[in-house]
């Protein structure tokens, strides 16, 4: 890894590339997926996870008996620790839940807002080099505070067929409605379409590799609506001298080892740390088993030096991370002016793994820059907030005129008669 002092602004974008096929390289296999999955149903869908996950199957979906063995399966210890991390994540999301306020913006006219639960979702749940059941707990526990009333959901299986018994363990305690053996683009191309045994659904969330971010995307030109775009994992460490060095190469490496089109990224104004932590990175490196999956991430990480602290933030917002780690003297001064952050760890002790897994924060974050643009998925992302206004014949009266000013410059006059015809009954009434 080597390190790029002071790269000029103009090289930025260059520099920060994100090491993954463009949309255009990957739409041509997700559209012969989504036509074939759109005219063939199940039968498509069994063929895709044939040639993709090796895995025939005369089932899709994941049996109540399935269920059962995977719980009894499952270590008690491992068990505890994801009630654990189920009770931190209802907690923050249960926060965000929203009173109804009625406000009267003029006299006799009364708005408010109401939210409601999206009534069909689908959850993606990464599994083709591990089996993330945190990611259930991310999606389905904001899902059943939001209320939603069917939950469906769609991961990978092993050659044999056989899903990890802790995602089927999350996903029953967490209330899936339903669960497919199916990944990849097939699974987005499933709950998008629906099939004989796939249900369409509303909206579909999930983390996934590029071809089920493309595949998401996909899945809008159909009407169903997605989370945010989430792709390959990213992490920034910003680091000063007084980082911990061992801590840093800790973090990184922990989103390295998720594919080998992770990327890491570390910014420092000090060169003796930026130092530091290499060595660590792979001091460490030596250690996992995961090894030839962190290491192709980590050829693709940039090691950088920022001699002066705006260029690094300007650096950091440009970059937009997924994750990003402030690992530095004096935190307080550089919270306010990240703005552009999928979920922020402060200070050495609040490692990405906490908000991967336990602290209550949710993991299902903005990938590929769209921090810019996207938030990370919450208790809001489940629901929709539909408008309500009552208005009173005093109401009417006060805004009355006004409303038939605008329609009539703006040449809609059906528009000026829908208000006109009421005050005129008004003044007949009067």
């Amino acid at each position: 890894m080597k390190i790029l002092e002071n790269p000029l602004r103009e090289d930025w974008e260059k520099i920060l590339k994100r090491p993954t096929q463009t949309y255009a390289d990957i739409e041509p296999l997700v559209t012969e997926i989504f036509e074939n999955i759109s005219e063939n149903g199940d039968e498509a869908v069994k063929k895709y996870t044939a040639k993709f996950d090796r895995a025939k199957l005369n089932e899709l979906r994941v049996s109540s008996l399935e269920i059962d063995e995977a719980k009894n399966a499952l270590d008690d210890s491992l068990k505890q620790a994801i009630n654990l991390a189920k009770k931190n994540i209802e907690a923050f999301h249960a926060s965000q839940q929203s009173s109804v306020q009625k406000i009267e913006s003029t006299p006799g006219v009364v708005c408010w807002q109401e939210k409601r639960a999206i009534e069909k979702v689908g959850l993606y749940i990464p599994g083709g080099t591990a089996p993330l059941f945190s990611t259930i707990l991310m999606l389905a526990v904001p899902a059943s505070i939001a209320g939603c009333e069917e939950v469906v959901m769609c991961t990978p299986c092993n050659d044999k067929g056989k899903v990890h018994p802790a995602v089927l363990y999350t996903a029953d305690l967490c209330g899936v409605t339903r669960i497919f053996k199916v990944g990849g683009i097939q699974a987005i191309a499933g709950m998008t379409l629906g099939t004989e045994s796939i249900p369409k659904v509303y909206k579909i969330f999930g983390p996934g590799n590029q071809f089920v971010t493309v595949a998401k995307q996909m899945a809008m030109k159909y009407g169903v609506g997605i989370d945010l775009p989430a792709g390959p994992s990213e992490l920034l460490v910003y680091a000063d001298k007084s980082s911990t060095a061992s801590f840093m190469a800790a973090d990184l490496l922990s989103q390295a080892e998720h594919g080998a089109d992770s990327q890491v990224i570390l910014v420092s104004n000090s060169l003796e740390k930026l130092g530091e932590i290499r060595t660590e990175i792979y001091e460490q490196l030596k250690q996992l088993p995961r090894i030839e999956i962190a290491a192709k991430a980590i050829e693709n990480s940039k090691l950088i030096y920022c001699n002066d602290k705006k260029t690094a933030i300007d650096l950091i917002n440009f970059y937009a991370p997924e994750h990003l780690i402030l690992s530095l003297e004096d935190t307080t001064s550089v919270i306010p002016l990240i703005i552009n952050a999928g979920s922020v760890f402060v200070g050495d002790y609040s490692p990405e793994s906490a908000g991967d897994y336990a602290s209550g924060t949710n993991h299902t974050l903005p990938t590929n820059g769209f921090a810019k643009n996207y938030s990370g998925v919450n208790l809001d992302a489940f629901q929709k907030a539909v408008s309500f206004q009552e208005i009173s014949k005093a109401g009417i009266r006060n805004i009355g005129s006004a409303i038939e000013k605008m329609a009539e410059a703006e040449g809609l006059f059906a528009h000026q008669n829908a208000v006109t015809l009421r005050l005129a009954a008004l003044k007949e009434t009067k």
